[in-house]
């Protein structure tokens, strides 16, 4: 299977463009092959647009919570809201979560999906630092009107199919939650380019053989490049190809999806976010979705 990787960004340029790994799966073994830089939302459009067959793993939010989506009275179907989103200005959309924020009190502002929770990620709402509500905006809107199938929230029979990815969940297997990129150039230090040696290192270990179910090929050379970009956009690139890999293998079994995956929030591919054997007490504390495939 075809496999892409994308670090996805809401201003791509030249200086900071989107970044997609390709890579093939083969049996158990994932091999990387080229990076392609694109520079603005049209070249995004295109590898949408390319020829299928092919699974790609995009990080950014595809989806808000649904107590924001109720709250705001949106359509209840992640196409009509988005629908609803696309038809707003940036500037628009930016102004609709501030003033959502304004008088809510604190702790109450940005909602967390369930997988948020589950991931430790960041809040889909989030305007700043890591604005992820801004690249909810330019890539949800352009997933709804490309043909591919997005899983779990529009699934499709097209042979193009995107899942959400979320790197730092590969990270953390090999250096918890150290931090390993800047965009920053005054913070781009020894100790970043010393976790992403462990990242990579990582990559070829036994350990991503037991949590992911196959191998990983790549070459010195690109090892060398993952490490020396302090960014972090081509491993992060790379660690997204190694997702769609995972939901690709689980593809008999949803892609690896809770069968209760709220349609309306989305979910997020890796083995990781499913509970482990004993965990039902928790699932019936709402810390997990009561079951999973």
């Amino acid at each position: 299977m075809n496999i892409k990787g994308m670090d996805f960004t809401s201003v791509p340029s030249a200086r900071k463009p989107i970044t997609c790994v390709q890579a093939g799966l083969r049996g158990k073994v994932l091999s990387i092959g080229d990076a392609l830089r694109l520079e603005d939302f049209s070249g995004f459009e295109c590898v949408l647009d390319s020829r299928g067959p092919w699974i790609a793993g995009i990080d950014f939010p595809f989806g808000q919570s649904r107590r924001l989506v109720t709250n705001l009275r949106w359509p209840t179907s992640w196409e009509a809201y988005v629908g609803q989103v696309s038809s707003l200005s940036r500037d628009a959309f930016v102004r609709l979560l501030e003033d959502y924020k304004e008088n809510r009190a604190p702790g109450d502002r940005e909602h967390f999906r369930v997988v948020d929770r589950l991931a430790r990620s960041k809040s889909p709402q989030k305007l700043y630092g890591v604005p992820v509500a801004k690249m909810f905006f330019e890539g949800a809107k352009r997933l709804l009107a490309s043909p591919v199938s997005v899983v779990p929230l529009r699934p499709t029979s097209d042979a193009r199919i995107v899942v959400e990815a979320y790197p730092a969940l590969v990270v953390r297997r090999f250096i918890d939650r150290r931090s390993y990129k800047n965009d920053s150039r005054a913070k781009q230090t020894a100790a970043l380019t010393v976790a992403r040696r462990a990242i990579v290192e990582g990559l070829g270990s036994d350990q991503l053989r037991r949590d992911y179910g196959f191998e990983m090929r790549f070459s010195a050379k690109q090892a060398e490049q993952w490490i020396a970009d302090a960014t972090g956009d081509l491993l992060d690139s790379v660690l997204c190809t190694v997702q769609a890999a995972w939901a690709w293998t689980q593809r008999n079994h949803a892609y690896g999806i809770p069968e209760n995956a709220d349609p309306l929030e989305g979910w997020i591919a890796d083995p990781g976010l499913l509970p482990q054997a004993g965990d039902c007490a928790a699932c019936d504390k709402g810390h997990h979705p009561q079951r999973m495939v």
